[in-house]
C-alpha cells in the first residue's frame, strides 16, 4: 500500500509538473507573438491612455445616473458620426438590421461599400456591364501618365472597391514619380489602413507629410492612431498641426472627439466652443454643447442651442425629440406634446419611432399619469422589441400593481438584452430582496455594482445582504 501511495504521489508529481511546462510554453509563446504582432493594443493601458477603458479617463466622466452610457461605457454624445455605425455587428439580429450597400450584399463593415460617393453611383447598375474592366488593365503603364493615373486610382479605390489593385497603381505611380509625390504616399496609406496594416500606413502617412503639410493626411495619420488604441499620440498630432493650420476647423473637433471619447467631457466642451468661434454653423459642435448642456441640468441653455439648429434649417426626428424633452424638464409643457408629436411625424424607421414613444412615457412618468406612462412603453416595445430601457420601465410600472411575475420576466428581458445598463440588475434585486428570494438577490446586485461602482443604493443592498449572510 505504501509503494502504491509513492508511485501514485511520483505519478501525480510528473502530470503537475507536464502541464505546469506546458503552460509556461503557452505564455512564452504568446509574449513571442505580442513582441511580432506590431498591432498589439497593451493589456493593462495606463489610466487616460486608451480608448478601449474609457471609464479610466482623468476627467472623470458624467455617471451612469445622471447620463446613459453604451454599451462600451461611453456616454452618448450629441451627434452620430461617420464610421462609429459601421462596426462588426456583435449579434445575428444586428446584423440584419444593418443597412446594406448598392455594391454588396453584406453588412456595412470598414472595407465595404460605404465609400462609394454619389457622383459614380450612376455607374453602380450598367446594363453593358463593368465601366472599366480592371482585370484587363495594365497598370504598369498608366501608371507612367500621372494625371490618368490618379482619376484611375480615385476609381479603383472608391467606386469598384478594389483595395488590391488601387495599391498595385499607386505602387507603380509612386515609384514612375521616384517617391517624390506625396499624394501617392496619402493614397498608398489609405490602402494600407484599409486592409488594416495600420502601421505600414502610418509610415507612408509620415512620409507625406515631410514633404507637405495636408490637413488631410493629419486627419489620417490620427485615425491610424486612433485605431491603434493611442488617443494622447492622436491628441498630440491634432496640436500640432494646429500650430500649422491655426484655426483649422477639423482639427479643433478632432480633438473634441477624442476627449468626448475619453470621458473628458469639460475639456471637449471648451473645444467645441472652440469650433462654433471659428465656425458658428457647424452642427456638431452646436448639438454636442447642447446635450452636454442638457444633461449638466441645463435645459434652458440647451434649449437655446437646439433652437438655434432649427434656425439653421436641421429638421429631423432627433431635434425635435430633444427640443421636446429640454421644453419639458424647462417646465414649458405648452411646446413639449407639440414638439414630439413633429417628431413623430419626421421619424424615418420604427427605431427614431420607439425613441419618441420612450421619452413621452417619461413625460408621462413626470406628469404622474402612469396609464399614459404604460401605453407608451407598450407602444416603444412594438415599434422596437429590443428596447431594454422599457422593458425596465414596464417592470417597474408593473411592481407597483403588485405583478411580481411580470415584473421578473420584464426585468431578466432587460437585463439580457443590455448587460452594461445597472438599472435592470438594481430592480431585480430588489424585487428579489422583498420576495425573500436572497441568493438571486445579492448575484443580481453584484452585477449592478459591476456595471455601476459607483451606485450607493447597490452598495447598501449588498451590505443588508452579507449582514443577514452572516446572522445565517
Amino acid at each position: 500500500y505504501v509503494l502504491i501511495q509513492a508511485a501514485w504521489s511520483l505519478k501525480t508529481r510528473a502530470l503537475t509538473e507536464m502541464v505546469y511546462v506546458d503552460e509556461i510554453d503557452m505564455d512564452q509563446e504568446g509574449i513571442a507573438e505580442m513582441m511580432l504582432d506590431e498591432n498589439a493594443i497593451a493589456q493593462v493601458a495606463r489610466p487616460g491612455t486608451s480608448l478601449k477603458l474609457p471609464g479610466t479617463s482623468q476627467g472623470g466622466g458624467p455617471s451612469p445616473a445622471v447620463r446613459p452610457v453604451t454599451q462600451s461605457g461611453r456616454p452618448i454624445t450629441g451627434f452620430v458620426r461617420p464610421g462609429t455605425q459601421g462596426g462588426r455587428p456583435s449579434t445575428m439580429e444586428q446584423a440584419i438590421k444593418t443597412p446594406r450597400t448598392a455594391l454588396t450584399a453584406r453588412p456595412i463593415t470598414s472595407a465595404s461599400g460605404r465609400y462609394v460617393r454619389l457622383g459614380t453611383a450612376s455607374m453602380l447598375t450598367n446594363p453593358d456591364g463593368p465601366f472599366i474592366n480592371l482585370s484587363r488593365l495594365n497598370l504598369a503603364k498608366y501608371a507612367q501618365k500621372p494625371k490618368l493615373a490618379k482619376a484611375l486610382f480615385e476609381y479603383i479605390f472608391h467606386h469598384e472597391n478594389d483595395v488590391k489593385n488601387a495599391l498595385d497603381l499607386a505602387a507603380l505611380a509612386t515609384e514612375h514619380a521616384q517617391f517624390k509625390d506625396w499624394w501617392w504616399k496619402v493614397q498608398i496609406g489609405k490602402c494600407y489602413y484599409r486592409l488594416g496594416l495600420y502601421r505600414e500606413a502610418e509610415k507612408q502617412f509620415k512620409s507625406a507629410l515631410k514633404q507637405q503639410d495636408m490637413v488631410d493626411t493629419i486627419l489620417y495619420l490620427a485615425k491610424v492612431y486612433l485605431r491603434l488604441d493611442q488617443p494622447v499620440t492622436a491628441l498630440n498630432l491634432f496640436k500640432q498641426g494646429l500650430d500649422q493650420f491655426p484655426g483649422e476647423v477639423t482639427l479643433i473637433c478632432g480633438i473634441a472627439r477624442i476627449y468626448e471619447e475619453m470621458n473628458n467631457i469639460s475639456s471637449a466642451a471648451e473645444y467645441y466652443k472652440d469650433v462654433l468661434k471659428q465656425d458658428n454653423t457647424h452642427v456638431e459642435a452646436i448639438a454636442c454643447i447642447g446635450s452636454n448642456h442638457f444633461y449638466s441640468d441645463q435645459p434652458e441653455i440647451a434649449l437655446r442651442f437646439y433652437r438655434r439648429l432649427l434656425q439653421m434649417g436641421v429638421h429631423n426626428c432627433q431635434l425635435f425629440n430633444n427640443v421636446g424633452l429640454c421644453c419639458f424638464y424647462a417646465q414649458q409643457y405648452d411646446m413639449t406634446l407639440s414638439s414630439f408629436e413633429r417628431a413623430l411625424f419626421l421619424a424615418e424607421n420604427e427605431e427614431e419611432t420607439a425613441d419618441v414613444w420612450y421619452n413621452l412615457g417619461h413625460v408621462a412618468v413626470g406628469i404622474g399619469d402612469l396609464n399614459l406612462a404604460y401605453q407608451c412603453f407598450k407602444l416603444t416595445l412594438v415599434n422596437n422589441n429590443d428596447y431594454a430601457e422599457a422593458y425596465n420601465n414596464l417592470a417597474v410600472l408593473e411592481m407597483r400593481k403588485g405583478h411580481i411575475e411580470q415584473a421578473r420576466a420584464l426585468l431578466q428581458t432587460a437585463s439580457s438584452l443590455a448587460p452594461h445598463m445597472y438599472e435592470p440588475h438594481f430592480n431585480f434585486a430588489i424585487l428579489s430582496e422583498k420576495v425573500g428570494d436572497l441568493q438571486r438577490s445579492y448575484t443580481a446586485a453584484r452585477k449592478s455594482e459591476e456595471a455601476f461602482p459607483g451606485h450607493v443604493d447597490t452598495q447598501q443592498l449588498i451590505k443588508q445582504l452579507k449582514d443577514h449572510f452572516a446572522m445565517l
